[in-house]
């Protein structure tokens, strides 16, 4: 008799949530595993033992999905089962789904709702950059737990931007780095505008690299301006910190289009009265409360006063922007 050498388990290369879910969906094939070729044919890789025919949920899988999940559905009287549909096809639905629905999905499907690729997803795709992201993950680490103290950390710095931060810094989420913080802000979009403010307004080390993250590059200047607001909200009213923001971003504009500024004969100081007048003429444009409205003409002659190396048809073309597009600072 011939004795079987017993199976080894790598241990060094550990397998993927997607790789884990179809070897589970494979054994409940009955050990055939049944897969895509390239002309989106059903095809069959015997695993072990004697062949046999597909499994009911396998047939017609090359067809289209629509088609595969409306006759599933159909056999079923509900919606199909995704566990018994190929994982990565599983995967790609849940993935669509947001955190509330994917926990929901969860009480369900306990292993696809707690894919760990999925949540990967929604931590990445909510607040693009944290500390840990770019740190070896421990033992145990749980993509799920992260996208949670994420969003508690967020809730927290809506209420207190100082404690929130101080949060993530004790889950080690975040370093207390300007840059870090910085990146941090750049790419999340749920912080609130009124604490990111009074955040910024008191670190400005971090604002310092929060200018330093954006690109300008060949962006007309209302548009470039809009784009530095919507990022770093600009206060309520007119005064130092307003100024500052001015500032720093008519130095990073022209820092990004070293070009234009030959060509139009713009220097920081001529981009921050452009800027002032941009803001002003938006307020002028747009506010039910102003009656007479400043025309084109008057606004190329007022700003001719203040940037005298400014052309006119370059200020005419930052009126019809106003005009057509809106505020800047909206």
């Amino acid at each position: 008799m011939i004795a079987h050498a017993p199976q080894v388990c790598n241990l060094t290369q550990p397998q993927s949530p997607i790789s884990l879910a179809r070897a589970r969906w494979v054994r409940r094939c009955g050990g055939c595993h049944w897969t895509l070729d390239n002309s989106s044919s059903c095809r069959r890789t015997r695993e072990d033992g004697p062949q046999r025919s597909p499994p009911q949920h396998c047939h017609g899988l090359g067809t289209d999905i629509y088609q595969l999940l409306r006759r599933g559905g159909k056999a079923q009287h509900s919606f199909i089962d995704l566990e018994m549909l190929p994982p990565e096809l599983s995967i790609t639905i849940l993935s669509y789904l947001n955190a509330t629905d994917l926990c929901l999905a969860g009480c369900v499907w306990q292993d696809l709702g707690h894919d760990e690729y999925l949540w990967q997803g929604l931590c990445k795709s909510t607040w693009g950059h944290c500390s840990t992201y770019n740190r070896r993950l421990p033992s145990g680490f749980s993509y799920r737990r992260l996208y949670l103290q994420l969003d508690e950390g967020s809730l927290t710095f809506n209420g207190n931007a100082q404690e929130g931060i101080s949060y993530f810094m004790s889950k080690g989420i975040l370093v207390d780095h300007p840059m870090e913080l910085a990146k941090f802000i750049f790419y999340t979009r749920r912080l609130n505008c009124k604490m990111l403010r009074i955040y910024l307004d008191e670190r400005r080390d971090v604002l310092d690299e929060l200018i330093t993250l954006h690109n300008f590059s060949n962006q007309f200047l209302p548009n470039a301006l809009r784009d530095f607001f919507r990022h770093i909200h600009a206060p309520e009213e007119r005064g130092e910190y307003l100024e500052t923001l001015i500032i720093k971003f008519s130095q990073r504009f022209c820092t990004c289009n070293p070009a234009l500024v030959r060509e139009l004969g713009l220097s920081p100081d001529a981009v921050y009265v452009l800027c002032y007048s941009l803001i002003l003429l938006s307020i002028d444009l747009t506010s039910p409360h102003v009656k007479n409205k400043m025309s084109k003409r008057e606004f190329i002659r007022n700003t001719r006063r203040a940037a005298h190396n400014v052309s006119d048809d370059f200020v005419g073309h930052l009126y019809d922007n106003i005009y057509l597009i809106g505020h800047v600072a909206a």
